[in-house]
């Protein structure tokens, strides 16, 4: 989307005072409205498929079913960012594998709520710091699930700080920033580092690397 473009965000969680508070606080920043609301899961899959968000804030435990839930249920699933009041990892696995895209604890900031939508809505991933380590560890139980080569080839040390920039939730840009290299230098590590886990996207590139032990 235009880096311009008012953002259009969908709000579901089964406080109507948390929906009411996050409505206010999104839009007091001017560049993003609220253009849908549900309170349980059901109302939520109807809701998300008539309004299509640019982002979805899902909360994680609600009426009726859960946030990783309503992702199975849509096709296409919006960029979304699950919420939740406590680290939970199951969720937090359940949720990716069903397409989410961030995972954060409702008491973050103003500043860092809209700044994970912004990232969200650009197609960034954010893991970190809501995987713990013992999701980290749960991971292996779940290996089978995500994509990747059987004998992947060995990342290099610069790849390897990539991967770690990225499961910060970094855009390339900012990668490149940080190791004083191009963006497009950046871009093409990225590829690599998709090319030799035998993944898709960043974030089962993220996942098999914790999976792993490489980060």
């Amino acid at each position: 989307m235009r880096a311009d473009a008012v953002l259009r965000v969908a709000i579901v969680d089964d406080q109507p005072l948390m929906r009411g508070g996050l409505r206010g606080l999104i839009e007091l920043a001017g560049e993003m409205t609220v253009v849908g609301e549900a309170g349980d899961a059901q109302g939520a899959v109807a809701m998300i498929r008539a309004v299509k968000p640019d982002v979805l804030l899902l909360d994680v435990r609600m009426p009726n079913g859960d946030g990783p839930g309503v992702l199975r249920a849509l096709d296409p699933v919006p960029p979304t960012i699950l919420l939740t009041t406590f680290e939970d990892d199951d969720a937090l696995i359940a949720g990716f594998k069903a397409g989410a895209r961030a995972f954060l604890l409702k008491d973050i900031s103003l500043e860092q709520l809209l700044d994970a939508i912004r990232r969200v809505a650009l197609g960034e991933t954010l893991i970190r710091p809501a995987v713990t380590e013992q999701a980290r560890r749960r991971l292996d139980r779940f290996a089978p699930v995500f994509e990747r080569a059987s004998s992947p080839e060995r990342l290099t040390r610069r790849e390897l700080e990539v991967l770690g920039l990225m499961a910060g939730g970094f855009a390339n840009r900012e990668i490149a920033s940080a190791l004083g290299t191009s963006e497009g230098t950046v871009k093409n590590h990225a590829s690599a580092i998709l090319q030799k886990l035998g993944v898709r996207d960043r974030t089962r590139a993220v996942l098999v690397a914790l999976q792993r032990g490489l980060i």
